[in-house]
C-alpha cells in the first residue's frame, strides 16, 4: 500500500521537501528574523535553512513565475513555496547563496518583507476578475492599498504584525471576520430580475429554494413565469444569482466597501478575536480606489503612533475603548454600528463605563 500509485489526490508533500528540512523533520530547535523578509530555521542538529519571502500579486503570469522558478533553480535547488496569504519563499540551504539571491531580487526591484512586525501580503479573493458576485474588486482594491503601504511590507516598523484581508462580499471568502484590518465589499441593493429571460435560464423551485432567509417566492401574476423578491428580508448574498444568473446583484453605484477591525487568529497575549465594523460605508471608487486607501491608511498611521510594543490592532483598540479609536482615527459612530442581531445581546457592553 505505501508504494501505491494513484491519480487521487495530490503527491505527498515530502516528496518537495529540501532535503535538510527531511532530515530535521519535527526537531526544529528555534527560527530568528535576521532581516525583513528573512527567517532562519535552526534544527536542534544545528542545520540550518532561510526562507526568503517576498509578495506575489496572486494572480502570476506564467512569465513571472518561470523567472521565479529560475531563481529557485539557481540559489535553492528549486525549493519554493506559497504561504497561505500568498507570499513566495525561496527556501535556502547554503547559507553562501543567500546574499547573492537577496542582491539578484534587487535587481528585479522585489522587495523581500512580510515578516515580524510588518504588514504582509494581503489575503483576497476573486473579485472582478473571476467570482460572479462581488460587490468590489479584489485585486485592484489589494494593488493600491499595498502600494500605499509597501513601507510596512518591507520593515519592522509597527508595534505588532498586521493582517489585511479583503472580502469582494459578504460570502466572505477572504476571512476577513478575523484580521486586524479587513476589507469587505458590501451589496446595497437587492437582485435586478430579468423576467423576460428567468424563465429560459433558471429553475425557479431551486431559485426560490436557495434563498437563505426565504425572501424570494413565485411572481403572484401565474402568467409571468418568474419570481419576486421580498427587498426587506433580502440581505445580499448573490446566493439566488448563483443559481440564476437572471438576477444580478452588482450595482456600480450603490455597492461600496466596509471596513471592520480588530481581529485575530492569533492566542498570544489574548484570545482570538472576531472583526468589528469600522467604517461602514466607502464609495467602490475604481481603479485606485482613493477613499479607501485613506481610511486604511489613517487607522495603521494611528495604530503605530499609539500602540505599545506587541499589541495587535484589536488589542490596541480595547485599551483605548472603541470611543477613543473613533475619535483619533475620525470616524463617524452611525446606527450601522449598533448590532440588531436577535443573539447579539450577549456581546454588548452594559456597563455604565466609558473610555475617552
Amino acid at each position: 500500500m505505501a508504494e501505491r500509485i494513484t491519480d487521487i489526490g495530490p503527491p505527498h508533500y515530502d516528496k518537495f521537501l529540501p532535503p535538510v528540512i527531511k532530515e530535521n523533520y519535527g526537531k526544529w530547535k528555534y527560527h530568528e528574523i535576521p532581516a525583513p523578509g528573512i527567517l532562519k530555521h535552526v534544527a536542534e542538529s544545528g542545520a540550518e535553512i532561510y526562507s526568503v519571502r517576498i509578495a506575489s500579486p496572486r494572480i502570476l503570469t506564467t512569465l513571472q513565475a518561470r523567472d521565479l522558478c529560475d531563481l529557485a533553480d539557481k540559489y535553492c535547488e528549486g525549493h519554493l513555496r506559497f504561504t497561505s496569504r500568498h507570499n513566495f519563499e525561496f527556501l535556502v540551504s547554503d547559507k553562501a547563496k543567500l546574499d547573492p539571491l537577496r542582491a539578484e531580487l534587487a535587481k528585479l526591484k522585489i522587495v523581500p518583507g512580510g515578516t515580524g512586525h510588518s504588514i504582509t501580503n494581503i489575503v483576497h479573493t476573486q473579485g472582478w476578475i473571476h467570482c460572479h458576485t462581488p460587490a468590489i474588486d479584489a485585486s485592484g482594491v489589494v494593488k493600491a492599498v499595498m502600494d500605499d503601504l509597501f513601507e510596512y511590507f518591507g520593515s519592522h516598523k509597527l508595534p505588532a504584525q498586521v493582517r489585511i484581508s479583503l472580502a469582494c462580499c459578504l460570502n466572505m471568502c477572504g476571512a476577513v471576520h478575523c484580521s486586524d484590518i479587513a476589507i469587505l465589499g458590501i451589496h446595497r441593493t437587492a437582485p435586478h430580475i430579468m423576467h423576460d429571460k428567468l424563465r429560459h435560464l433558471c429553475e425557479i423551485p431551486t431559485t426560490i429554494a436557495s434563498c437563505p432567509t426565504g425572501a424570494i417566492r413565485p411572481h403572484p401574476d401565474k402568467s409571468i413565469k418568474s419570481v419576486v423578491v421580498n427587498e426587506p428580508r433580502c440581505m445580499y448574498c448573490g446566493n439566488c444569482y448563483t443559481m440564476c444568473p437572471a438576477m444580478p446583484l452588482f450595482d456600480a453605484v450603490k455597492g461600496g466597501v466596509a471596513l471592520l477591525v480588530g481581529g485575530k487568529v492569533s492566542n498570544a497575549k489574548s484570545a482570538p478575536m472576531f472583526s468589528r465594523l469600522g467604517v461602514p460605508y466607502l464609495p467602490n471608487n475604481p481603479p485606485r480606489w482613493p477613499e479607501t486607501v485613506a481610511a486604511i491608511r489613517k487607522i495603521v498611521t494611528k495604530y503605530a503612533e499609539g500602540a505599545n510594543k506587541y499589541e495587535r490592532v484589536g488589542e490596541w483598540i480595547v485599551r483605548i475603548g472603541w470611543e477613543k479609536f473613533f475619535e483619533i482615527c475620525e470616524i463617524p459612530f452611525t446606527f450601522q454600528h449598533i448590532d440588531d442581531y436577535k443573539w447579539a445581546y450577549d456581546t454588548y457592553r452594559t456597563s455604565m463605563h466609558f473610555k475617552f
